[in-house]
């Protein structure tokens, strides 16, 4: 008789957690849109560094790593960036939270598969350039969603937008640029442009 496990059931309620939370939102997102999100952009950055890099990385496994990025969260709740970076003794405190109860999720799951969701449910576990190509679609997903609160009049995120487009320039990172140029564009059209080709 294998034993149940609450593993899905509770991260499924990413979906009752509300990102910003703040700030005042024209446009709802919670995690598991966000994650969604971050996930479609991963991926996009996994092959863009493959076509660049004699290396090449497994772009499904940054994806799948992109899904579980905030999972922890169901546990934590979103913590807002300005917040959790305002000093470094509220990062290292929130960082180990954050380890805590990624560890806390694995141990939801079956023994015979925590190896396998180790590799993508625990981000230190990741390789320094997936890690590195995770951070940067989780900026890319943040700085559109400020872009898009702004289209809506919503001034609230401005700085945010600012604040978020100098980190992901700092990174120097080649596939933040392509993305930036050749699919951030088209996040400000409307259904009606982005329909003509």
């Amino acid at each position: 008789m294998l034993s149940t496990s609450h593993f899905f059931a509770y991260i499924s309620r990413l979906r009752w957690i509300k990102r910003w939370s703040l700030m005042r939102n024209a446009i709802h997102e919670d995690v598991a849109v966000h994650s969604w999100e971050v996930a479609t952009i991963a991926h996009a950055l996994g092959v863009i560094y493959n076509q660049q890099n004699a290396e090449v990385i497994d772009a499904y496994k940054l994806t799948t790593a992109a899904i579980y990025h905030d999972a922890s969260e169901v546990i934590t709740g979103d913590m807002p960036t300005p917040v959790k970076y305002h000093s470094d003794a509220m990062k290292q405190a929130y960082k180990g939270v954050e380890k805590k109860a990624q560890r806390e999720l694995l141990a939801l799951i079956p023994k015979a598969m925590q190896s396998d969701f180790s590799e993508v449910l625990i981000e230190e576990d990741l390789p320094e350039i997936y890690q590195t190509l995770l951070k940067a679609a989780d900026r890319l997903s943040a700085l559109l969603k400020c872009r898009a609160e702004l289209r809506a009049g919503n001034k609230e995120f401005e700085r945010a937008e600012k604040d978020i487009y100098i980190r992901l320039k700092d990174m120097n990172c080649l596939e933040v640029d392509y993305f930036l140029e050749v699919f951030a564009p088209a996040y400000e059209l409307s259904l009606d442009n982005l329909l003509e080709v």
